[in-house]
């Protein structure tokens, strides 16, 4: 039984089947211009006008962002087709009301342009 459970208007909760339907990606907005990040430059320079700073000293696998002010560090896989949902996140908790991650509607029979989960 494959499928997602979905809360219908009235409460109730069901099981739709989405075995060869609609596939669904994720992607990084920043709220205040509405860009869709599609690369690490586009990224940094968003990070970087929020005062983040790269931090150099760590682990040379990893992009890795700090801000003075905070304890909090942003790590990335270098390679931005490795850029998943959980970096994504990471930098939304980490940079409150700056960016969103959204869900994108991809057809199985489209050709996906959205970046990977």
């Amino acid at each position: 039984m494959a499928g997602v459970w979905v809360f219908q208007d009235d409460g109730v909760m069901r099981l739709v089947d989405n075995r060869g339907g609609d596939t669904s990606r994720k992607q990084l907005v920043h709220l205040a211009s509405g860009e869709v990040i599609t690369s690490y430059s586009v990224l940094e320079a968003k990070l970087l006008s929020l005062g983040w700073e790269r931090y150099r000293n760590g682990d040379p696998r990893l992009l890795q962002y700090h801000k003075s002010s905070t304890v909090h560090l942003i790590s990335l896989p270098r390679d931005f087709s490795r850029f998943r949902s959980i970096h994504m996140y990471d930098i939304v908790v980490k940079t409150r009301n700056e960016f969103q991650v959204r869900d994108v509607r991809v057809p199985n029979n489209a050709t996906a342009i959205a970046m990977p989960q």
